[in-house]
């Protein structure tokens, strides 16, 4: 095995050196398209819009630290204060815990006597926590929660829209492949008349043959020269479809040669699926679901908290540092103080209200999950049948198709040792042809459905997002 891979890249070294192109193979166009198709480039970006979301969000537990100074320019009191705060909000709390220091120095009226501190300042520290409203959520986790789920929503949308690009892309491969090879089958049926007319023509000189067969065969020349034609446009068409798949380095689409046509019809086996069965939990767009109904839970709770009585419990310790100041030796000792606030909502209907949208909103994801959980089972059962049906049509296709090679060999044999019809032998020919590009087209539906499989499982690995 490690032969043959070193042999192969050898070859293909060897080919591009001699400037001869390699063939396109799936795989290089899966990459192509992973990495550089606007609709996952946009995607991604959409997920690090969520992302900067989610960092905003957790903004809300950041220190906040602020410095306020005031100081009297006219007037009988001369004094003047320099506070500063450092603010640090819980994340299991709705509280949150600060610490401070301030100084002052002058006099101050009577109704200020709380400015006043010793000369080195004071020192502060206190805490907040809630015990009933706030105490399990708040508004700040809430965002936070629902920041994440929109990430998570982000990323799984953006998994859905790498898995359909994958799937076209490799559709697209497909097609060309498959337009390619029924060009190919085409010209070889022309290339067949064009070498028989030079035997026919000497044929008719000598009097062997009637004049009239060089007519109809040009007229046989012709009608397949059409087919040719019609199979050129189908195949530069499937080429230009590629191409919005297939790009370089910078981004632009590229427009794939006729000369990168692989050899064979081996470039139509498709990928390989792991699994022909699901759990719905697989699927982006089901796991999409499950974060969004997360983020109804998180507003239902925020709403049914908002319905809560408040109670608050707070307490603070403060310390004056240094000799005493202007206002006295009352400072220095350490101070310690306790309380709490209270409230009870007594109407309260806009939290109601949004408790009411939100178990609503939580019913109907519910209902589209089940919907999609069955969705899911029933079309990744039709796919398996349809990629069963393929496999065995394309088995019926290739015997098809060596019986018609085999008639139109031993016709064509006829007719050159001057036994044979002119017309069977056109006929066994077109026939051989049709089988050629049935089993084609059969092969063609088989890599389809297998890509289908792929997408249907979420096969990262089958469609080149694994890699």
């Amino acid at each position: 095995m490690i032969r043959y891979a070193l042999a192969l890249v050898v070859a293909l070294c060897s080919a591009e050196a001699a400037g001869q192109p390699t063939p396109l193979t799936l795989e290089e166009v899966l990459r192509s398209s992973a990495r550089s198709a606007p609709q996952v480039v946009e995607a991604l970006a959409r997920v690090r819009q969520a992302e900067g979301r989610a960092l905003s969000a957790e903004g809300a537990f950041d220190t906040v630290f602020d410095v306020e100074s005031r100081s009297r320019a006219t007037g009988y009191y001369d004094g003047s204060i320099v506070e500063s705060r450092a603010t640090q909000p819980f994340g299991s709390n709705g509280g949150y815990v600060y610490g401070g220091y301030r100084a002052s120095r002058g006099s101050f009226p009577i109704y200020e006597d709380q400015a006043f501190t010793n000369r080195l300042g004071e020192a502060k520290a206190g805490v907040l926590f809630a015990l009933l409203r706030d105490r399990v959520v708040d508004e700040r986790r809430t965002r936070r929660s629902v920041a994440g789920a929109d990430l998570d929503v982000a990323r799984f949308e953006a998994e859905m829209v790498a898995i359909g690009v994958q799937r076209r892309a490799l559709d697209s491969y497909q097609n060309w492949v498959a337009a390619g090879l029924r060009l190919q089958a085409y010209r070889d049926l022309l290339e067949l008349a064009e070498r028989r007319r030079g035997a026919i023509e000497r044929q008719v000189e000598r009097g062997a043959r009637p004049a009239i067969l060089m007519t109809e065969n040009d007229q046989n020349l012709l009608r397949r020269r059409a087919l040719v034609v019609r199979a050129e446009q189908d195949f530069a068409s499937a080429a230009n479809a590629l191409s919005l798949y297939l790009r370089d380095d910078g981004g632009a689409p590229v427009l794939v040669t006729p000369e990168r046509l692989p050899a064979d019809s081996a470039a139509l086996a498709g990928v390989t699926v792991a699994e022909r069965s699901i759990a719905p939990t697989v699927r982006p767009d089901y796991r999409s679901i499950l974060s969004r109904i997360d983020q109804s839970t998180a507003r239902l709770m925020l709403a049914e908290n908002d319905l809560a009585p408040r109670l608050d419990l707070r307490g603070e310790v403060s310390k004056d540092i240094g000799a005493p100041g202007v206002g006295g030796s009352s400072r220095s000792p350490l101070d310690v103080a306790v309380g709490f606030r209270f409230s009870v909502p007594l109407q309260n209907r806009t939290a109601k209200g949004r408790v009411a949208e939100a178990r609503a909103e939580i019913e109907a994801l519910a209902q589209r999950k089940r919907f999609l959980q069955d969705q899911i089972a029933i079309e990744v059962e039709a796919i398996v049948i349809a990629v069963d049906g393929a496999e065995r049509l394309a088995t019926i296709a290739e015997e098809e198709r060596n019986l018609a090679d085999k008639l139109a060999a031993a016709e064509r044999r006829e007719f050159e040792l001057g036994s044979g019809d002119f017309f069977v032998v056109n006929q066994r020919e077109e026939t051989a042809t049709d089988a050629r590009v049935r089993l084609i087209d059969a092969q063609a539906r088989i890599a389809s459905a297998r890509a289908e499989l792929a997408a249907a499982t979420a096969d990262r690995k089958a469609l080149g997002l694994g890699i």
